[in-house]
């Protein structure tokens, strides 16, 4: 018995998936829960499991399609294997069977060459033998790096002013611009800039380096922002909030929860970090480093990337000065850390050399005003720039 099984309902309001990688074949017999593909959503990869036990009769979609819910994602003949021929075998290896043997015209690829759906796909496409390909994977597998450094894939001139390369928005690039949009239409965005003396801050923070690592983790300047950040947000209540358009109410939320902006080899994804008000300088520098690991590796779950209350970028680490930084909504207020330089600086009435901090906050316009938003700014500089207050009032 044939059993159609669709892409089910992942929640959070998801409508549809990228098809990241296939985890069977065709032919192939699986048990009930064994995993059939990674998808990718706005979020996280996530795995789907198999709901019944069987012979994986087609595999519906390639890897980079995309695929809404309730899509047919694999057919499974239940309880029964299907039936596969045994390969010819000749002195040289394996002969060709009949429904193999490639028509005119077309490119032989031989299957018992070491390369995913995927690889072998992009290679019928772009016509090349994957017989002349040394691969570079695990196992000497081909790989899709493989393919380019081989053969790149040569500029299509299908403009009127030059040669053009057309690349598929996908993966976490695509769910980005789908987020940053819809944030750009839904709230009414401005963005107020400071500046922060955080030369004791950065004595501290050098002098502690070792302290901290001997608990086996690194100490930079985010888990201070974080606290300065946090404590800022019990006098400002509103930056910590959404709102409910339906409703046009305005939402204060009671909990800290950060979303904490991290740049990946696949784009830019937002973990969580839960209750930043319950813990110390050291266990949020653990939980960024382990975050940041996770979504590196592309190990984060759907459950460690929602549920933010306020948002923090610290693009200074890649150089930046001031931004504009993009709400990540339904968040109302997202803060950027710029690069800290060294420069001349009023200091007791004296121009000295100190390190400043550039601070940009882009707030929703509907939920506060400017006079509110530089207030609260004004006070996370306070906490950043006076290390005695902000340790006094920390836990």
């Amino acid at each position: 018995m044939h059993y159609e099984f669709r892409l089910p309902d992942l929640g959070e309001g998801i409508a549809e998936v990228e098809l990241r990688r296939w985890l069977v074949t065709e032919g192939e017999q699986v048990e009930q829960h064994q995993v059939l593909a990674e998808v990718e959503t706005d979020k996280a990869v996530v795995e789907v499991p198999s709901p019944r036990a069987g012979t994986i009769c087609m595999l519906h979609g390639r890897e980079g399609d995309i695929i809404k819910v309730d899509d047919i994602l694999v057919t499974i003949e239940e309880g029964t294997l299907v039936p596969v021929r045994p390969r010819s075998v000749g002195i040289v290896g394996e002969l060709p069977e009949e429904e193999d043997a490639p028509a005119v015209g077309q490119l032989a690829v031989r299957t018992d060459v070491k390369a995913t759906p995927l690889v072998r796909r992009l290679a019928r496409e772009r016509g090349i033998d994957l017989l002349t390909l040394r691969g570079s994977g695990p196992h000497d597998s081909i790989t899709p790096e493989d393919l380019e450094r081989a053969f790149p894939p040569a500029p299509v001139a299908d403009e009127p002013f030059g040669p053009v390369e057309r690349l598929p928005l996908r993966g976490v690039r695509r769910a980005a611009a789908r987020n940053v949009l819809a944030a750009q239409q839904r709230t009414a965005f401005v963005t107020v800039m400071e500046e922060a003396d955080i030369s004791e801050l950065s004595l501290i923070r050098n002098r502690e380096q070792a302290a901290v690592e001997a608990h086996g983790t690194h100490l930079t300047f985010l888990p201070f922002f974080i606290k300065a950040v946090q404590h800022a947000l019990r006098d400002y209540p509103c930056f910590n909030a959404a709102i409910d358009d339906d409703s046009e109410t305005i939402i204060l939320k009671k909990h800290y929860h950060f979303g904490i902006a991290v740049d990946t080899p696949n784009g830019l994804m937002v973990p969580v970090i839960r209750d930043v008000d319950l813990k110390s300088i050291i266990e949020l520098a653990t939980e960024i480093q382990a975050l940041g690991r996770k979504a590196h590796e592309r190990t984060i779950t759907m459950e460690e990337m929602k549920g933010s209350s306020f948002t923090i970028t610290n693009f200074g680490h890649f150089g930046g000065l001031f931004a504009t930084p993009i709400i990540n909504w339904p968040d109302v207020a997202i803060i950027g850390f710029g690069r800290i330089a060294e420069r001349p600086w009023v200091h007791e009435g004296t121009i000295v050399i100190r390190s400043i901090l550039p601070i940009s906050l882009t707030f929703d316009h509907r939920i506060t005003d400017g006079v509110t938003a530089a207030h609260f700014l004004t006070r996370v500089v306070s906490y950043l720039e006076d290390t005695a207050l902000l340790f006094i009032e920390s836990v």
